[in-house]
């Protein structure tokens, strides 16, 4: 694993730790190639049920590291978009791909790439204070590595514009209200509630998990009987899962299910 991303493996729960503080943990290439690379490990691990990412230092993540890409202008890369493709694309994709649940646990500033890389993340736990910022617009850019997606989804158009037009910061506590964000906590309790979180994930069925981030992802494109069909479809298949079989007769036994390690993959 590169320097620029700290690994912890704890009784299940990979901790992937952004390592650029001095910038804010804003990305560059060597970051978010070492993020794809940490997540698509752990989506392979059959040592790892659940994912958190945070950040060292006060930040979570910046967003991208503007000396950066004016060093990288100035030697003749010019087309962000092609960054974006090349760089930010397959470390969205890799989160969203992953079977495993991952958890964004936000320790500081999530502004621009760093509010996307956080929305690509299943579940996101704050800590108090913490400013999300649609931050683009204030250097003449659009949203991108997925905020254009997720926003709108989450928030709906409308409020999806405010925050994109306006740049204005978004309170871990107003987030909260909207849905961004599943919990506030004060910041000297925010590793204690994520890792909490991911271990109770990591003790649970980790099949049925892929089916419904798959199941989930899929509706997002699809009418009422189409997603109905989707369901029949992944119901069948769950069904069929050692962890289903054993959760159903743990209910009839009356005692907590004691669910599998094996390999886990996307349907």
């Amino acid at each position: 694993m590169s320097e620029v991303i700290l690994s912890t493996l704890d009784a299940g729960v990979l901790t992937l730790t952004l390592n650029r503080p001095a910038a804010l943990n804003a990305l560059n290439r060597e970051l978010t190639s070492a993020l794809r690379d940490g997540v698509e490990a752990a989506a392979r691990d059959l040592g790892v049920g659940a994912v958190i990412i945070t950040g060292a230092g006060r930040a979570f993540c910046a967003g991208a590291d503007l000396k950066d890409v004016v060093a990288r202008r100035e030697a003749g890369e010019r087309d962000l978009g092609e960054d974006l493709r090349t760089n930010y694309a397959p470390m969205i994709r890799a989160i969203r791909a992953c079977p495993k649940p991952v958890i964004a646990a936000l320790n500081g500033t999530a502004a621009g790439a760093g509010l996307s890389l956080a929305l690509a993340c299943d579940l996101r736990i704050a800590a108090a204070g913490t400013p999300l910022i649609v931050v683009f617009v204030r250097v003449g850019l659009v949203p991108d590595a997925g905020s254009l997606f997720f926003l709108t989804r989450m928030l709906g158009l409308s409020k999806a514009t405010e925050l994109a037009l306006s740049g204005d910061p978004l309170t871990a506590e107003d987030a909260h209200m909207l849905g961004l964000v599943a919990a506030v906590v004060p910041p000297e309790q925010l590793m204690a509630a994520a890792l909490e979180r991911a271990r109770r994930l990591n003790d649970g069925p980790r099949q049925t998990y892929a089916l419904i981030k798959h199941g989930l992802e899929r509706a997002l494109d699809l009418d009422l009987e189409q997603a109905m069909e989707l369901e029949s479809q992944l119901q069948s298949l769950a069904a069929e899962t050692p962890d289903a079989k054993e959760a159903i007769q743990a209910f009839l036994e009356k005692r907590k299910p004691q669910f599998g390690r094996g390999e886990v993959a996307n349907p």
